[in-house]
């Protein structure tokens, strides 16, 4: 028996009736030797801290950084959830092969297999791996299935994506929530979540910030064409008016009329990101829901899988896109005249090299029935754009004139559509607000002969400079899928893909969690930071937590690792390394103190209080030990560069902001250190023998020493 692990219910209905497999069972179909079966999407999670230790179910600095031996999974706690895992664990057992039909990306991969590894799978494994839903997409997948292990590398990094997040998550949040919240609710910190956020309160604080200046443009209106000074602003008005004043008793002189054919090629295809740019900025949608009307769309058959982050179609794809454009009824009008001859092929459609694990968002053929309103907007722009990519290129003329007036140069730009092309798909009455708005400033040009002379109209306008615009969730997402830097460049964009924040899949998720968490909301179409969100980025100081750039790398790594080109253990140990960094960087950030300073302070505090005490007294023995223990004289022995800092609750480095990450708590194994076994401990590697130190639940005399990687253990 043939064991198929679905996604949803929904799908594995599907993948039963092409299978032939229609006997309905308690949560699974069987027939014509196949059992399917179904997840709901997320089965499994990794553990909560407290599954590891009890000692990490209350919230306490002395307890991070929180970093497991070795990470485990668990079921999400609901019944349903754990009824369908025990369905799914007896098919396993039972079955001869497991066939995972789980969604074909990162996340759908990892899904399957943690639920495999937790139902204890030792049968073979074969991959289904589609684009589609269609009867013949499945039917085809089912004929070329592929032996699972080719993507344990896609599992291993969504495992290594999953691992990552934890780490910083769940330390980050409780180290920031315990340091700075004041018992006010939870600071939640996150690897993709706060480098977004912080990309909106910067903007918004650039805004705020931003102050206007006044500056003014000269103008000149010649044969009803406005020419611009090229000279640029003027910062005074008298400056400009003595221009103003120069030319306008003069003649303007033609001296440079250039025309120039130009193309202008079809728009890419979609990916994700672009079809929830162009959803956002044509109808307002949000993010996540141009997700879920695009998803629902797949579900139907109508489009191909949609979490994917290509505008290109492999080589292979060419031979159905005739089959495809004909079964486009609705626009037919369209496409008849893309059959009078060989379908157009370009490479910038068609590109073996720029495909990940899909290819771009196109439509399968299916005729679109059963819609709602906006599921009918986001496949009419995924069927137009598909159909455009098979049209003529749109052919222009670029108009250029430059005019002078006595030593000062004008210049006027136009351009004309000759032949429309692809741009018939896009009738000018349906564009969007920003299209006629470029479109409106374009200027139709008579024909100007150099040398020619005439009278001019000069005009002096008056202008303040702009702050930048507020980011909306089309903005938000374009500066996410390139890490921060603007580019309007698709090109340049495809390049930086690699190191955007997140995945396709995952940025609307991350947007709809900012916005749950009351980080920003919504005014109109822009995105506005609240003072919580603004209050939590100026509160980390840890420039790595917010910084998009950075992010950016992680995700390339994760990358690399899907690819076989980086080691995920190198992954974690990097992120454990920078948590570990983090939390002594923030508990020693407000109290890195030398014991020399604090002695310092003491003596002054004395002198004020006993003014009368102008002459030392006979020093006495002292009590109190930290008078007495010097750590200043200590070297770190982890990177033998920097002096130990006494901080508030344990010693570390003084070079923690460049990447040490030495540190001893003052609390070990249940015992509080005196500063005299902390210092021998520090100085010589192991401490004199401590007396009840708790291990393992029970009470035991012993030595601290040092290990391999300076965490501290005991030798009894």
């Amino acid at each position: 028996m043939k064991l198929c692990i679905a996604e949803k219910p929904s799908v594995a209905k599907e993948i039963a009736r092409v299978l032939h497999a229609g006997n309905r069972r308690d949560g699974y179909f069987e027939g014509n030797g196949y059992q399917i079966t179904w997840t709901f999407g997320h089965l499994c999670s990794l553990k909560n801290p407290d599954d590891y230790t009890q000692g990490w179910k209350q919230w306490h600095l002395n307890s991070l950084p929180m970093i497991p031996q070795r990470f485990g999974i668990k079921l999400i706690d609901n019944e349903g959830v754990k009824k369908q895992f025990e369905i799914i664990k007896s098919l396993v057992e039972s079955c001869d092969e497991v066939i995972n039909c789980g969604d074909a990306g990162i996340e759908g991969e990892l899904i399957q297999r943690w639920v495999l590894t937790l139902a204890g799978n030792k049968k073979p494994l074969r991959r289904l791996w589609i684009s589609s839903l269609t009867d013949e997409a499945i039917k085809e997948g089912f004929e070329k299935l592929r032996d699972g292990r080719e993507f344990d590398r896609l599992y291993a990094a969504g495992n290594a994506r999953a691992i990552g997040d934890w780490l910083l998550g769940m330390n980050a949040s409780r180290l920031y929530t315990l340091k700075y919240a004041n018992g006010k609710g939870v600071l939640s910190v996150g690897r993709v979540q706060t480098p977004t956020l912080a990309l909106i309160v910067r903007r918004f604080e650039e805004i705020q910030h931003f102050i206007p200046k006044q500056y003014w443009e000269i103008k000149t209106n010649y044969r009803d064409v406005i020419f611009s000074a090229t000279s640029g602003r003027f910062d005074t008005v008298e400056d400009a008016t003595k221009v103003i004043e120069e030319i306008k008793e003069n003649l303007f002189e033609i001296v440079s009329f250039e025309q120039k054919k130009g193309k202008e090629a079809p728009p890419k295809l979609f990916d994700l990101t672009s079809l929830q740019v162009e959803c956002n900025k044509k109808f307002g949608f949000s993010a996540d829901d141009t997700l879920k009307y695009i998803q629902n769309l797949y579900e139907k058959k109508m489009v191909t899988y949609p979490r994917v982050d290509t505008t290109f179609l492999p080589n292979d794809v060419y031979p159905k896109i005739e089959d495809t454009l004909r079964a486009m009824e609705p626009y037919a009008n369209f496409i008849e005249p893309l059959l009078r001859q060989p379908i157009r092929k370009s490479k910038k459609v068609f590109d073996d090299t720029k495909i990940t694990d899909h290819h771009a968002i196109i439509p399968t053929g299916v005729r679109p029935s059963g819609l709602i309103l906006e599921e009918k907007r986001v496949y009419d722009l995924i069927a137009r754009r598909f159909i455009a990519a098979f049209y003529p290129d749109c052919i222009v003329s670029n108009t250029t004139v430059l005019g002078m007036v006595i030593d000062y140069e004008f210049m006027a730009t136009g351009k004309v559509i000759l032949e429309e092309g692809w741009r018939v798909l896009y009738p000018k009455k349906e564009t969007d607000k920003e299209e006629n708005a470029e479109a409106d400033q374009e200027q139709l040009m008579p024909i100007f002969v150099k040398g020619e002379t005439g009278k001019h109209i000069p005009d002096l306008l008056e202008k303040m400079t702009q702050p930048p615009k507020m980011l909306t969730e089309a903005t938000l997402l374009r500066a996410m899928e390139t890490a921060g830097k603007q580019m309007e460049d698709e090109e340049l964009r495809e390049l930086m893909k690699e190191n955007g924040i997140g995945r396709p899949s995952t940025r609307a998720n991350i947007i709809e969690t900012l916005f749950k968490r009351k980080y920003m909301v919504r005014e109109k179409k822009n995105l506005v930071p609240t003072k919580t969100g603004i209050q939590l980025i100026n509160t980390i100081q840890n420039e790595l937590l917010k910084s998009a750039e950075l992010t950016g790398i992680w995700e390339r790594k994760l990358r690399q690792i899907e690819k076989g080109e980086y080691d995920p253990k190198t992954f974690l140990d990097e992120m454990k390394e920078m948590v570990t960094s983090l939390v002594a960087e923030v508990r020693l950030e407000h109290h890195e103190k030398i014991v020399i300073e604090q002695s310092a302070e003491e003596k002054k505090t004395e002198k004020e209080e006993n003014p009368e005490k102008s002459v030392p007294e006979k020093p006495v023995a002292r009590k109190r030990e930290e008078k007495v223990v010097d750590f200043s004289t200590l070297y770190c022995p982890k990177c033998k560069k920097g002096m130990i800092l006494k901080g508030n609750t344990a010693y570390g480095c003084s070079e923690y902001k460049v990447g040490c990450t030495f540190i001893v708590m003052f609390e070990q194994y249940g015992k509080k250190l005196t500063e005299k076994q902390a210092f021998t401990l520090i100085q010589k590697g192991k401490s004199p023998k401590i007396t009840g130190l708790t291990v393992n639940g029970q009470k035991v005399d012993g030595v601290l020493r040092f290990d391999e990687g300076f965490g501290v253990v005991v030798e009894e």
